[in-house]
């Protein structure tokens, strides 16, 4: 199958990168990185995620980043919601898009969300339904698709039944996660092709992370499956809390170098993401794993303005 000519990139930095870090950011910085997203062509950002402050606390400003979120022609927001109190609160925010995510592997969803797959699935469900009902466009997620413990630990069947069930509930997408950084070429040709059988014309996402040093050898995989859409952060900000010392997402700038490489269009302007990643390491103080944005041209964090001040 030829590679598709052009892909979608969402910098989920946001909400998956910047939950892991202790330092509070000030909402004036966050607003300024997601601004910085937007014009750097990002087409589609997670801004955050509507959790409970004590168990996320840096996404206790989610309403605030939300009303200051710039206009940009072409550029979706989207929150992460993974309850229904969360699907309200996204609703309240004047988000138009939000995303739900289960798990799909029984000792994952146990681990994460105290609960079975079937009871997730029987929640997700009715959030999907309330959304739809509020006007909201929905993507669905599936977690540890890939593997939990194990590589390929989670059954297929049940991911390619869950995928094609919500997908009947006319979500707008189908994300799959590899959560843990456990996939490999192979197995993400094997699942990817199931999934896409059991959803049809349903889009599908591919939400991949670098936790083993293949997250670009797996978004090749995918892409010559015909997967034309993408999770990404920022300087490859994120990680797993299921696994010590994981890394983060796949990074946004190399992933755009790999696809800009491979002659496959993402409108993406690498300088300009890799000049937020470099202010982002600049305020927390530390290096995340992306490679990229260390490379791209533009001034040092030293000479890039500091945020006007913080909220909340």
């Amino acid at each position: 199958m030829p590679l598709p000519p052009e892909v979608t990139l969402c910098d989920v930095g946001p909400r998956d990168g910047f939950q892991f870090e202790e330092p509070f950011i000030p909402t004036d910085l966050k607003v300024d990185i997601i601004s910085a997203l937007a014009d750097a062509g990002l087409p589609r950002i997670q801004v955050t995620s509507f959790v409970h402050p004590d168990w996320v606390p840096q996404m206790k400003d989610a309403e605030a980043v939300c009303k200051r979120l710039p206009t940009r022609d072409g550029v979706t927001y989207a929150g992460l919601a993974l309850n229904p109190k969360g699907l309200e609160r996204a609703a309240a925010a004047g988000l138009s898009h939000v995303d739900l995510s289960i798990a799909t592997h029984d000792q994952h969803s146990r681990d994460n969300a105290n609960c079975t797959v079937e009871a997730a699935a029987a929640q997700a469900e009715e959030m999907v339904r309330r959304a739809h009902r509020q006007g909201l466009r929905v993507q669905m997620g599936f977690q540890t698709v890939f593997g939990y413990r194990a590589p390929g630990d989670t059954p297929l069947e049940q991911v390619a039944e869950m995928s094609r069930h919500f997908a009947q509930m006319d979500v707008d997408s189908i994300s799959l996660a590899d959560s843990t950084g456990l996939a490999n070429p192979r197995i993400i040709r094997e699942r990817v092709r199931a999934v896409q059988a059991a959803i049809g014309d349903t889009p599908l996402v591919l939400h991949l992370h670098d936790t083993r040093g293949l997250g670009l050898a797996n978004v090749y995989a995918a892409l010559q499956c015909g997967v034309d859409r993408f999770d990404t952060s920022l300087a490859g900000m994120g990680g797993c809390p299921f696994i010590e010392g994981a890394t983060g997402n796949i990074a946004t700038e190399d992933t755009a170098y790999l696809l800009e490489g491979l002659g496959v269009r993402t409108g993406v302007d690498r300088a300009r993401v890799g000049a937020a990643s470099r202010r982002i390491e600049s305020f927390l103080g530390t290096q995340f794993p992306g490679k990229g944005h260390r490379l791209s041209p533009g001034p040092p964090p030293s000479e890039l303005s500091e945020p006007s001040g913080s909220s909340v």
